[in-house]
């Protein structure tokens, strides 16, 4: 069949005809060889947008996009893929509950996040103060110059090194960009494009805060993010993904860009910079004190600088804290700013949730991990290993009921809130409840029944979700623990005994203990697995990190977890419902894990398999797996609880071995 007769059969409107022409086409010409070629494979995306197919048409644009023909990216650029809202049956569609017909209202915040300046005068002035204490403590302390000197100098040069950072890093941020995610810099009229209402909304901020027009990036990439960096608001840097505009309509890409603006708004990079100083100084002080208490001299000043030292480190592990509490903080502002400027709350959210799902999108066609996702995620506007749970359930439903209700673990899961502690950004339940309750201010209603969602929380079983956390904390360390509590035990020991391999024995014993009992709680009988899916796993508001739900699951397997990583042996299973990742444990540990990765997984990744595994939800959800039965009668067996039997008993073995052969000597 001939190319023109493709070509007219799409501008008659006979789009499965056009289709069937242009695909018979192409697959006679699969390179972009020829100016042919190339109309063939524009007019495929057209005539596949045409029908609704966008998961079809993305496919041929990203070949489009990623060409080294210039005149194919071109075109990629200047016809990017219609909103997936626009193309979706109405099946799959967010009914959008309306936005505010003015912007600029004021909207209380109601504790949501705390209070911005509060957050961010009280995290510098407690980490100023901490260094003072320390660097006065040690200056009171020592009777010689010398190592105040030392300590004076590192100091200066930690100050020198970030103050150098702190201006340089836009222009080595720009240059590692370019590098590794080929970022284009557009100017305002290539975005109004894109989305007319993100440069209207730019121009008001700008125009309202007196700031310069940041520098504006695309990086050709379906996995929508956002991201900003820079030194000050006029230097700012303001970067997306192609991927958000493929995935959100023109009033959701306009609230992430002023999330954006408000980080810049708010001075944001400026503070988390000296906020970040601050912490790395108590940990100087930690690591010169720690020096001088190896040399000689009076014991006396070496106890007080040793006692300082400590001191030092646990103000640096509390700083760390409060830097990722500053960084959750300065993500509800960033709502908070968005929502205003916008009169858009629900535009925010119903953004957060298609993010979510894009990235779960690109996951599902890619075999590997985005680089792009995984080296920005403490920048990004949402966190990917949030974006499992909620993606998945927009992806097979639009009922924001059930999208709602992956959000009971982040409202109310004891374990959300001590995962959310090492996080930078604040789980997506509680931000969607924060921006309903300014679009509830605003008299609009709200794009996720959040009051559903806290009314439902309010029937769960409390004596399930609390009753036993405690215990599963101290469980969930209980290596750590039992380490520790196996040296003091070793080395109260040795006070009445002359035996020096108690002090080595004893910590590995406690080790060995520790890994047997977290052992037992985190891998129950499986025979009782019962058959599900990942939705339904991911809804469950009781899941845990520790307590393994021992579970059945069928699907495809459609890639690798390990982002980056060819040889990674870890998988990625989809079924109807959403895609999990599958944790991989060989029993000859990791070289049998590299070996699995390098031989076994390609030969895996598109087979139809059954799979029984513990399924554990922390930020992301994954699965220890058990087995794993291919369609083609290929069986994969993994050893996550035998390796920890093993560890165990191994350090225990150990810990005995060098009690008793010290205690010869």
């Amino acid at each position: 069949m001939s190319l023109q007769s493709g070509l007219d059969a799409y501008k008659q409107g006979h789009y499965q005809e056009a289709i069937h022409i242009l695909e018979e086409f192409s697959q006679n010409s699969p390179e972009l060889t020829s100016p042919d070629d190339l109309t063939a494979q524009m007019c495929l995306v057209k005539a596949y947008q045409a029908i609704g197919d966008l998961e079809k048409a993305t496919i041929v644009w990203q070949k489009l996009i990623k060409s080294d023909n210039p005149k194919a990216q071109k075109w990629a650029r200047e016809n990017r893929l219609t909103p997936l809202s626009q193309t979706e049956t109405k099946s799959k569609q967010l009914a959008k509950a309306g936005r505010a017909a003015t912007v600029g209202v004021s909207l209380a915040m109601g504790g949501v996040g705390g209070s911005l300046a509060l957050a961010s005068g009280v995290t510098i002035a407690l980490l100023f103060g901490m260094v003072f204490v320390l660097g006065l403590t040690l200056v009171l302390i020592t009777n010689s110059s010398d190592p105040v000197t030392g300590l004076a100098i590192a100091i200066g040069i930690t100050l020198i090194f970030n103050l150098a950072a702190f201006f340089l890093s836009p222009f080595l941020m720009d240059f590692t960009q370019s590098w590794l995610y080929q970022t284009r810099w557009v100017n305002l009229a290539e975005i109004e494009n894109l989305s007319p209402e993100t440069a209207k909304i730019i121009r008001q901020v700008c125009q309202q805060k007196n700031i310069t027009t940041p520098r504006l990036g695309i990086i050709d990439d379906q996995n929508p993010t956002a991201f900003t960096y820079g030194s000050l608001p006029n230097s700012a840097r303001l970067v997306v993904s192609q991927g958000l505009f493929t995935y959100l309509d023109d009033d959701e890409v306009a609230t992430v860009y002023a999330h954006e603006l408000g980080h810049i708004v708010h001075w944001d990079f400026a503070v988390m910079t000296v906020a970040s100083t601050l912490v790395q100084i108590c940990y100087l002080i930690y690591s010169t004190a720690q020096r001088f208490t190896r040399g000689g001299g009076d014991n006396k000043i070496k106890d007080a600088i040793g006692t300082a030292g400590f001191v030092a480190y646990i103000f640096y592990i509390i700083g760390t804290y409060l830097l990722l509490y500053l960084s959750r903080t300065r993500e509800y502002f960033a709502d908070h700013f968005a929502a205003e400027t916008t009169g858009n709350p629900n535009g925010l959210s119903r953004a957060l949730v298609k993010i979510a799902y894009g990235i779960v999108e690109e996951g599902s066609r890619a075999q590997e991990p985005s680089r792009l996702i995984e080296g920005t995620r403490a920048l990004g506007i949402y966190d990917h290993k949030a974006a499992t749970s909620t993606g998945t359930a927009y992806r097979i439903s639009s009922d924001p009921q059930k999208i709602g209700r992956v959000f009971l673990w982040d409202m109310f899961n004891p374990w959300g809130f001590w995962m959310e502690l090492n996080s930078t950004h604040p789980l997506t339940g509680k931000r969607v409840r924060a921006l309903s309750t300014y679009a509830e201010q605003l008299g609009l209603q709200t794009e996720f029944d959040m009051g559903r969602v806290i009314g439902e929380g309010k029937t769960l079983n409390k004596s399930k979700l609390y009753g036993n956390f405690f215990l599963d904390i101290v469980l969930y360390g209980a290596e750590t623990i039992g380490f520790i509590g196996g040296l003091i035990i070793g080395v109260l020991m040795l006070s009445t005994s002359s035996n020096p391999g108690l002090v080595l024995g004893s910590p590995l014993i406690g080790l060995g203990i520790g890994i047997l009992i977290k052992a037992f709680v985190m891998f129950p009988d499986y025979s009782k697995a019962i058959t599900t899916d990942i939705l339904t796993l991911m809804s469950d508001p009781y899941a845990s990190p520790l307590r393994g739900k021992p579970a059945n699951l069928e699907g495809e397997l459609i890639g690798r977890g390990d982002a980056g990583y060819k040889f990674g042996s870890d998988l990625k299973l989809q079924d109807p419902s959403g895609m999990l990742y599958l944790r991989y444990a060989s029993r000859f540990g990791p070289i049998g894990n590299f070996l699995f990765g390098m031989k076994r997984v390609e030969s895996l990744i598109g087979q139809k398999v059954g799979t029984i595994g513990w399924f554990r939800r922390g930020i992301m959800p994954w699965m220890d797996l058990i087995q794993l039965e291919g369609e083609n009668g290929t069986v994969v067996h993994s050893y996550h609880h035998f390796w920890s039997l093993m560890m165990g008993g191994g350090s225990i073995f150990l810990g005995i071995v060098l009690t008793v052969f010290f205690n010869r000597n």
